[in-house]
């Protein structure tokens, strides 16, 4: 379910995306074309022209664009939906385990959401063969919810690092053609020079541009994961106690 509804998102963004790539491509300023007009007026006509000065590699910084931006949406859902008010989920959860009233203590842990609620249904399953075993049940589950948490981090990484170095090599494809253009006219002129830079800049400042937020998102991440494990480790040891107290 978690893996159909990532792919659904990338599918719906890949959409939004290629209206803008499709307009950009067909836009032609002679003819005013209406697919021009429809992305200025969505996007801005200064954006669609930074996009078009950008040269070739601005494509693959798109697709790099609606990667990471599907996985930050992803991830920070599957985060957000994942958390559970600790407290009071204990506060429900222990006084049943004291009383042994294991059965309606599983319904509640069953009915929570995230890693915590499914590492205490999975000890609970096995409160009545042993401490031992509920220890490995939590274990063992706390090892899967664990895989589940890291989902996404590769992924985020994967655009960190392809989007500057795609902008760094649309800059020197921008650098070899504005010397090009030098050699052509064998003679050193500061506009062509001047304006092959600003064109080949572009790539690595839009490079840039999709690097750092994902770079910020994927801090933050790291941050509510470890907050996460934190409250699973709470969360065990607090239902092993009751257990033994029980």
């Amino acid at each position: 379910m978690r893996k159909f509804s990532l792919i659904m998102l990338i599918v719906l963004m890949s959409l939004v995306f290629t209206s803008l790539a499709y307009a950009v491509e067909q836009a032609a300023p002679a003819t005013g074309s209406g697919m021009e007009s429809f992305a200025e007026l969505v996007f801005g006509s200064g954006l669609v022209k930074w996009f078009k000065d950008g040269g070739w590699a601005m494509w693959p910084i798109l697709l790099v664009t609606i990667y990471g931006l599907a996985y930050v949406i992803w991830k920070f859902i599957a985060l957000l939906t994942g958390k559970v008010n600790l407290n009071n989920f204990l506060a429900k959860v222990l006084p049943l385990i004291k009383e042994k009233k294991y059965k309606e203590a599983l319904e509640i842990a069953q009915k929570a959401r995230g890693p915590v609620a499914s590492i205490v249904y999975a000890g609970l399953l096995k409160a009545d063969k042993g401490i031992a075993a509920v220890e490995k049940a939590i274990e063992n589950a706390a090892m899967i919810e664990m895989s589940f948490l890291e989902k996404g981090f590769l992924e985020l990484s994967t655009a960190i690092t392809l989007a500057p170095m795609l902008g760094f090599l649309g800059t020197v494809s921008g650098m070899i053609s504005a010397f090009d253009a030098i050699a052509a006219d064998r003679a050193v002129d500061a506009t062509i020079v001047a304006s092959g830079i600003k064109i080949a800049l572009i790539t690595t400042q839009a490079g840039l541009i999709v690097a750092i937020p994902v770079q910020f998102f994927n801090n933050m991440f790291v941050t509510m994961v470890d907050r996460q494990v934190i409250d699973m480790q709470r969360a065990s040891e607090k239902v092993i106690e009751a257990l033994i107290e029980a």
